[in-house]
């Protein structure tokens, strides 16, 4: 059962998705009992069991529906109706089977290394993110600066967004040394399809970006799901009470979202 526990984190980590199926209850004949697990994957393939044939079959479809949400459900499931009896199963109980959708660990991706990312990134830790720090200047992203930070990157803006997995559970910050480097970040941040992308900067600021993308032909729809100016309105002004105001806002998407809002 250990294997089922390390693959559960292996997944998240990767950023994909699984559903957990495990036998919480028995009553009569049954082919396993309480304890029994089975990971199973998008693609239909399967890690353990929890008996085979109908109960199995039952479970997996109820599973595979489940992929990419966030309600686990209890299935009570017969083994005497007539459907079990087709299958070949003549154990005459009843099982209950808990299934969970397994999700990945959310990501923080943090453009600019300054005083507020120092912040950030230590409650973004805190609070379980998968924490990547980039910046452009080696002597801002290095891990003595960030020891917290899961992954540093110290290179160009344009050489780090052609490459850098972005997915539905991820968060982008955008906190770079300035206005041009703020603006070319969201440009590209708001083709991802991360579920948070805040920009720092006064209303001025942001609104002079905007008009800018919007000249590039991106809908005002689009760039109204950014969170700009960032954080939520607690009257901060140090770098740490603005890392405080920009968690709070991630954690109220986070939990509003569930992480299975797809942009």
């Amino acid at each position: 059962m250990e294997d089922i526990f390390e693959e559960i984190v292996a997944l998240r980590r990767r950023g994909e998705q699984a559903v957990l199926a495990t036998v919480v209850n028995t009553n009569g004949s049954v082919p396993r009992q309480a304890g029994a697990k089975m990971l199973i994957l998008p693609s239909g393939q399967i890690m353990g069991t929890v008996g085979g044939g109908f109960l199995e079959h039952q479970v997996m479809e109820k599973a595979i529906k489940l992929i990419g949400g966030s309600e686990p459900k209890l299935m009570h499931i017969e083994l005497t109706n007539e459907d079990a009896s087709k299958e070949g199963m003549i154990c005459g109980g009843t099982v209950d089977v808990f299934v969970e959708p397994i999700t990945p660990f959310p990501a923080l991706l943090i453009f600019g290394g300054g005083h507020i990312s120092f912040f950030l990134a230590r409650m973004g830790k805190m609070l379980g993110f998968h924490v990547v720090v980039i910046d452009d200047r080696p002597e801002y992203a290095n891990a003595e600066r960030f020891p917290d930070a899961d992954e540093i990157i110290a290179e160009e803006m344009n050489s780090v967004m052609k490459r850098i997995d972005v997915r539905y559970s991820s968060y982008i910050v955008i906190v770079t040394r300035g206005h041009l480097n703020d603006a070319q970040v969201l440009e590209w941040a708001i083709t991802t399809p991360a579920v948070y992308v805040g920009m720092i900067g006064s209303k001025k600021k942001v609104q002079a970006i905007f008009s800018d993308l919007e000249t590039k032909g991106i809908p005002r729809e689009r760039l109204s799901l950014v969170h700009a100016p960032i954080g939520l309105a607690i009257g901060s002004e140090t770098p740490e009470e603005i890392a405080v105001s920009i968690i709070a806002e991630i954690i109220q998407v986070y939990r509003k979202s569930d992480l299975i809002r797809k942009v």
